[in-house]
C-alpha cells in the first residue's frame, strides 16, 4: 500500500510566497514606471497621433492617468489592508481619535505635502486610510493637503513668483486642509462613507483583526479587497478621468479676464467657481496663473484659482461619489471652497 506524500516542509511554502509577492511587486512597479512612455510611444511613434493637439493630449491624459489611478488603487489597497489586518480598527481609531484629532490633522496635512499626487491620485490613499479606520477629518485633511500643497508646486510657485507668495500659498494650504479636515471632523462625518469602505473580508467572511491571522490570510485579505473596491468604483474612475481628459489643456483665459479681472469685487468667488471645473495639479495650471499674473490680475485672485483647481476639480468629486454620500461632499466643497474665497481676498488685500 502507497502511502500518501508528506506535505511540502513549511519554509518551502513561505519561500514560494514571497517569490510570488515579490514578482507581483516588480511587475507593479515596472508598470508604473513605463506607463507614460508607453502610452507616448503607441500613440505618437506606432499610431502617429499628434500629441500636441487637443484631442492627442485628451487621449494620451485618458489611457495614462486611467492606468495610473488603477495601479495606485491597486497598490495602496492591497499594502493598507494588509498592514490593517494587524491592528483592529477600533485600536486605530483609539490611537487617531479624540483628543489627539487635532495632532493627526496637523501630521495628516504634513504626509500630504510629501505625496505629490494630483486631487484623483489622492483619492486611492483617501480610501486606503478610511478603510484602516483613520478617523475621516483627519483623512480629509490628507485629501486637500496632498495635491494642493507639494514640492512641485513650491518649487515652481518659487521660481516664478519669488519667497513671498510661496510662503503664503503654502501656509494658507495647510491651514485650508487643517482646519477644514478637523472641521468636517466634527459633523460625525462616518455616516456618509458608504459602508463598504469599512468591511474587512477574507474568504467572504467578516473577520475580527485582532485575531490571529496567517500571513497567507493577509496576502488574501488584500487581494479580495482590492477586487472588492476595483469592482465597485471602477466607472466612477472611467467617467472622472474622461471629463478630465476632455478638459484638460484648456485655458480660460479670455474668461477669466473677462469675469475675474482687478475691476470685479466677486473677482475671487468667480475664479473659485471657474476653476473647480478644471482638473490638473499645480504644475499644470501655474503657466496659466505666471500668463493671467502678466496681464495684471491680482496674485489672491490667481492662487484662489489654482487652489480649486487642484483641491476641488470636478473629476476627483465624481471619483469621490463612489465612497462619499452626497452630504458629505457637499459638505467638503462647502467649507474648503470658503476657506480658499477667504484665502484668496486675504491675499489681495496683502499683496
Amino acid at each position: 500500500m502507497t502511502s500518501a506524500a508528506p506535505p511540502l516542509p513549511r519554509r518551502h511554502s513561505a519561500t514560494r510566497r514571497w517569490l510570488v509577492v515579490a514578482a507581483a511587486a516588480g511587475t507593479w512597479w515596472a508598470a508604473y514606471a513605463v506607463n507614460g512612455r508607453w502610452w507616448t510611444w503607441l500613440l505618437g511613434d506606432v499610431l502617429d497621433l499628434d500629441l500636441g493637439t487637443r484631442l492627442g493630449s485628451g487621449v494620451h491624459f485618458f489611457l495614462y492617468d486611467s492606468v495610473k489611478i488603477a495601479l495606485l488603487l491597486v497598490g495602496i489597497i492591497f499594502v493598507v489592508t494588509v498592514l490593517r489586518s494587524f491592528m483592529s480598527v477600533e485600536r486605530t481609531r483609539a490611537l487617531l481619535g479624540g483628543r489627539r484629532e487635532g495632532i493627526g490633522n496637523v501630521l495628516a496635512a504634513g504626509l500630504g505635502v510629501v505625496t505629490p499626487f494630483c486631487s484623483c491620485s489622492a483619492v486611492p490613499a483617501f480610501i486606503g486610510f478610511v478603510a484602516a479606520g483613520v478617523p475621516v477629518g483627519v483623512t480629509l485633511s490628507f485629501l486637500i493637503a496632498s495635491p494642493l500643497v507639494n514640492e512641485v508646486a513650491i518649487a515652481l510657485l518659487l521660481g516664478l513668483f519669488g519667497v513671498g507668495p510661496t510662503v503664503l500659498y503654502v501656509a494658507a494650504g495647510l491651514t485650508i486642509a487643517v482646519l477644514a479636515g478637523f472641521a468636517l471632523g466634527r459633523m460625525r462625518p462616518e455616516r456618509w462613507i458608504e459602508p463598504f469602505v469599512f468591511a474587512t473580508r477574507v474568504g467572504g467572511r467578516a473577520v475580527d483583526p485582532s485575531v490571529g491571522l496567517t500571513w497567507d490570510d493577509r496576502l488574501q485579505m488584500g487581494r479580495e479587497e482590492v477586487v472588492t473596491i476595483l469592482r465597485k468604483i471602477w466607472p466612477y474612475l472611467l467617467v472622472g478621468i474622461g471629463l478630465g481628459a476632455a478638459i484638460h489643456g484648456w485655458a480660460p483665459q479670455e474668461l477669466f479676464t473677462r469675469y475675474a479681472g482687478p475691476g470685479n469685487p466677486a473677482a475671487v468667488l468667480v475664479a473659485v467657481l471657474i476653476g473647480i471645473p478644471l482638473y490638473s495639479n499645480a504644475a499644470g495650471v501655474l503657466p496659466l496663473v505666471e500668463a493671467l499674473h502678466d496681464k495684471g490680475l491680482p496674485m489672491g485672485t490667481l492662487l484662489a484659482f489654482m487652489m480649486a483647481v487642484v483641491a476641488l476639480s470636478l473629476p476627483e468629486l465624481i471619483l469621490l461619489r463612489r465612497v462619499l454620500r452626497p452630504p458629505l461632499i457637499g459638505l467638503f466643497v462647502a467649507v474648503v471652497g470658503s476657506g480658499i474665497v477667504a484665502v484668496g481676498y486675504l491675499f489681495n488685500a496683502v499683496l
